[in-house]
């Protein structure tokens, strides 16, 4: 499951052309990483991308 559980971040399609122009379809996958975190003050298994994991939106329960 590619979806950010703090920012919503999901899937994004688009094409992909080749040096030939040759065109077909593409998914970009956000980094997602399945983090056990404090949600309303109790840890819990929550999957989150990268960027708010560096930015601070996540505290991590250890």
């Amino acid at each position: 499951m590619a979806k950010c559980d703090v920012c919503g971040k999901g899937v994004n399609f688009g094409i992909q052309v080749s040096h030939s122009h040759r065109r077909s379809n593409r998914a970009w996958k956000p980094n997602v990483k399945r983090v056990k975190a404090i949600v309303n003050g109790s840890p819990k298994h929550i999957n989150v991308c990268t960027r708010c994991l560096r930015s601070g939106k996540v505290t991590r329960a250890v």
